[in-house]
């Protein structure tokens, strides 16, 4: 299907199977639709420090951070992975849907002396995610470095004979790696994956899985949980916020928010009536919109229908009744503490 300017399979075996297979054995997605933006320079960290919420000088050589990027008012841009590649070399990943935004965005900002290049049509991503994911990754030759590293550790290595950054990072709620390289080498670590990982039960995923997986976990969708309406209190991401690093773009807007208390809140939802609640469901409480679904499916794992949405910070208490209306009927569901599913 049509995704943000890319042909982008929805699913190969089928949704259920696949969510499966990542929870209990090895996945692997073709992500190179995602965004990949090269910032360089002695003071490359400082002048990220000025476009995002969160503290891009204290991560090492190695180390990636997930923040987000904010407009004047506090509005979320889009939620971003800043990987430190080389002392003066940071990689930041954003949404497919937001590249040219945030592209714009970063190269409007960023000062003399600091260069930008948006690398994305040249680089390729796939990501090995699973409880084999480790397995697989050591049995094609990929450097001992990179199957240990810890989590939000990123490294330069060979992997199935083709170089590649590769970072312990990923969508999913499962442990996994997600590995960079040249668009031109990309089919050969695709198929040396998928034959490494075929004894351990792999299965290549796409789109709707991804989705499943990343709501079990409570992991946010742009354009659906978060997007410029929305700010990072409201959305459960206040700990990406460091006010006190230093300013940078939404600072003095997001300080306020904070210091005026919030109105509302992103919750978990789980339905304990029959059926799926969708992005753009109302939210009722007795009779009346008291909010809206930002993302619902059913959780394959979690073995129930969940969902998010926005309400009133008096609703938003764990154990709140709340109503779904689906095709004009009101179905009950209940707030439930998030993530859905931790492994």
């Amino acid at each position: 299907m049509p995704f943000a300017g890319w042909r982008m399979p929805v699913q190969y075996k089928g949704i259920k199977s696949e969510h499966e297979a990542v929870r209990t054995r090895a996945g692997l997605f073709d992500v190179s639709h995602m965004g990949e933006l090269l910032v360089e320079g002695p003071r490359a960290d400082l002048a990220v420090n000025t476009l995002v919420t969160n503290d891009v000088s204290k991560i090492d050589v190695g180390q990636a951070l997930y923040t987000v990027c904010c407009n004047d008012a506090g509005g979320i841009l889009d939620d971003l992975i800043v990987y430190r590649l080389e002392e003066a070399k940071l990689l930041v990943v954003c949404n497919a849907s937001n590249r040219d935004k945030i592209a714009e965005h970063f190269g409007a900002r960023l000062p003399n002396g600091v260069s930008f290049q948006d690398v994305s049509d040249r680089w390729a991503l796939l990501a090995l995610q699973g409880p084999h994911a480790a397995t697989i990754l050591a049995a094609v030759n990929a450097d001992k470095k990179v199957v240990d590293l810890a989590p939000f550790r990123v490294a330069r290595a060979e992997v199935a004979g083709v170089e590649a950054w590769v970072a312990r990072t990923g969508y999913t709620g499962e442990d996994g790696f997600e590995l960079f390289c040249g668009n031109e080498d990309a089919p050969t670590l695709w198929r040396a994956l998928l034959a490494a990982g075929k004894p351990h039960g792999i299965q290549p995923v796409g789109l709707g899985a991804r989705d499943t997986l990343r709501l079990e976990a409570r992991l946010m969708l742009y354009g659906n949980d978060i997007d410029e309406n929305t700010h990072p209190f409201e959305a459960g991401l206040g700990w990406v916020v460091k006010l006190d690093a230093g300013d940078f773009v939404g600072r003095r807007a997001l300080r306020a928010r904070k210091e005026a208390g919030l109105e509302r809140r992103l919750v978990g939802f789980e339905m304990t009536g029959r059926g799926i609640a969708r992005h753009g469901y109302p939210i009722v409480v007795d009779s009346k919109p008291v909010g809206t679904v930002t993302s619902g499916s059913p959780g394959p794992t979690v073995g129930k229908n969940i969902g998010l949405g926005y309400v009133p910070k008096a609703l938003s208490r764990v154990g709140t009744t709340l109503g779904i209306e689906i095709r004009g009927k009101v179905v009950d569901a209940v707030v439930v503490r998030t993530p859905f599913y931790k492994r």
